[in-house]
């Protein structure tokens, strides 16, 4: 799968979760999405493993702290 496909994918659901736009770059992390709190974070978490058919553990979710790091990760795990 290619970047540009998982950034648009994740851009949906990230408009989806916070109901507007939101500009996905690697360095965006939590503080700079107003309104990504413990409970958005888990709608996220859900919407991603379901849209990717992906599986966190709770120690990826530990390693990732920029959007970057998590289309990394959906790169290397993403069911084709």
């Amino acid at each position: 799968m290619q970047e540009g496909e998982i950034y648009s994918r994740l851009t949906k659901i990230f408009r989806d979760t916070f109901d507007r736009d939101v500009v996905l770059r690697p360095e965006t992390g939590a503080p700079d999405v107003d309104g990504w709190d413990s409970f958005a974070h888990i709608h996220l978490t859900l919407a991603i493993e379901s849209e990717f058919g992906v599986k966190f553990k709770t120690s990826d979710l530990e390693r990732m702290q920029r959007v970057g790091d998590l289309a990394t990760f959906i790169e290397q795990n993403a069911r084709q």
